[in-house]
């Protein structure tokens, strides 16, 4: 019997430090990022969403493009 491992990805925005600038959008390859108009801060700039978590792998790409370091990925592995 095959023992599969699952990494799923955790995935943390700091509403304070987001500027909305959707790097992190265009960065993550899965699809996992949205700028849905849904968080909006006090000046009008949309924040990203994490809105299909199931699909995100924990590689990281949207931390390492974030120009205010707004954002923190966790990997979760699981058996």
């Amino acid at each position: 019997m095959e023992v599969k491992k699952v990494t799923k990805g955790e995935v943390i925005i700091d509403e304070g430090f987001c500027t909305g600038c959707g790097y992190c959008v265009v960065a993550c390859k899965r699809g996992c990022l949205e700028i849905t108009g849904e968080k909006v801060d006090a000046k009008g700039f949309s924040k990203p969403v994490l809105v299909k978590p199931e699909k995100c792998n924990a590689c990281g790409s949207c931390a390492l493009v974030c120009p205010s370091f707004a954002i923190e990925v966790y990997a979760i592995t699981a058996i």
